[in-house]
């Protein structure tokens, strides 16, 4: 088991991944929201935040949505890594999964027909991999290591 101490790093990382979150959904979901309803104004139609097909409007909930979903893999996989293999490890892996987190929306884009599915591949695939050798990694460090 590491002491307290050691596990600053994964408790920063945790940290960071809700950071961004919330910066998802209050920043950019909500400030999407309001410009799409302001633009509609404009042009004397009306924003149906929730029943509309606005594709930035989905692009964003598509972002929003898809973070919140990987919290639970992530976080978990995250912590229990820190506690039965190495919390610097952890750290490391949990640091680059919170940077391609971030580069999520920028290559899923602005519209959701746009999307690219090799674009959004680039963050995707590395996440999985990074959750998996985690939650692998901590399996085999306490069954086996």
């Amino acid at each position: 088991m590491p002491e307290l101490a050691q596990l600053r790093g994964p408790l920063l990382v945790t940290a960071a991944y809700v950071v961004l979150w919330y910066g998802f959904l209050l920043g950019l979901q909500t400030r999407t929201k309001y410009r799409l309803k302001a633009r509609y104004e404009r042009a004397g139609e009306v924003f149906d935040r929730y029943f509309g097909q606005d594709e930035e409007m989905l692009a964003v909930d598509r972002v929003v949505a898809n973070t919140h979903e990987q919290m639970v893999p992530f976080l978990a996989s995250l912590w229990l890594y820190a506690i039965f293999a190495s919390p610097a490890y952890a750290t490391g892996m949990g640091a680059a999964y919170v940077a391609l987190r971030g580069a999520y929306p920028f290559l899923l884009g602005k519209r959701v027909s746009k999307v690219q599915s090799r674009r959004v591949a680039f963050v995707t695939l590395p996440c999985y991999a990074i959750v998996f050798t985690m939650l692998g990694g901590a399996v085999w460090a306490a069954f086996v290591g």
